[in-house]
């Protein structure tokens, strides 16, 4: 089996993989892509993303990650072989998230992102994981930097509904959600399991949106699970 592709979400880097990439690496190979920096849109870093690896694709995307993969799977079906997605959805943005991510941008470029991301912790995580994970994620954000929380908001507002795509999927996908997630609703990923011919779908408590940080030894169990199956 080929490598495992971890795909990072909005402004996240191989970080948001640590746990994962300490307990699964002694037995899968996994590698972090890197095209959500590198390109504007989603279809251009899903155009990236085949172009750069020729073989069959194992994709495991969180929250942005897993839009992305959806795209790679849409322009070639043939070459993903699994799927799990993490925290995500296969809806487009709705007007409302639209103005509010076009009102961050703005801030954005007025130097105002660290008060935007303040503002947005409560979002990001489950109450009991908030105070213990916040500095992390903030330094990760802020090592993206306000041009790539730009740049990657506009390519998840620009991004196509996807859920037409999703009874054509004949691989085997993983679907996780936390609980409490307020910025990809469990319900997304149940409408995604459910359209998924066989998917399987994980609901996980006392968890937000952050689930590779929140909880890593389900999300590990989980992912591990999956991999054996294939």
């Amino acid at each position: 089996m080929g490598p495992i592709t971890l795909l990072p979400g909005l402004a996240c880097d191989a970080e948001l993989w640590r746990e994962q990439l300490r307990a699964l690496s002694p037995r899968w190979s996994l590698q972090v892509s890197d095209v959500h920096t590198r390109h504007e849109t989603l279809p251009q870093m899903a155009a990236a993303l085949l172009a750069e690896q020729p073989d069959d694709l194992l994709l495991c995307g969180a929250s942005m990650g897993g839009m992305l993969a959806l795209e790679v799977l849409r322009q070639a079906p043939q070459r993903v072989r699994a799927l799990a997605l993490l925290g995500s959805s296969a809806r487009a943005d709705t007007p409302e998230l639209i103005r509010l991510r076009t009102e961050a941008i703005a801030l954005f470029k007025q130097g105002r992102m660290r008060e935007v991301l303040q503002a947005n912790l409560a979002f990001a995580f489950d109450p009991a994981h908030a105070a213990a994970l916040a500095p992390a994620y903030l330094a990760m954000v802020e090592r993206a930097g306000a041009a790539q929380l730009i740049a990657q908001n506009r390519a998840v507002m620009a991004r196509a509904d996807q859920r037409p795509l999703l009874p054509q999927i004949g691989c085997p996908t993983l679907v996780m959600a936390g609980r409490s997630d307020l910025l990809t609703p469990p319900e997304h990923a149940q409408e995604m399991a459910e359209r998924i011919p066989g998917a399987r779908l994980e609901l996980i408590d006392e968890c937000g949106h952050m689930l590779t940080w929140e909880q890593p030894r389900r999300v590990n169990e989980l992912l591990a699970d999956w991999l054996a199956s294939l």
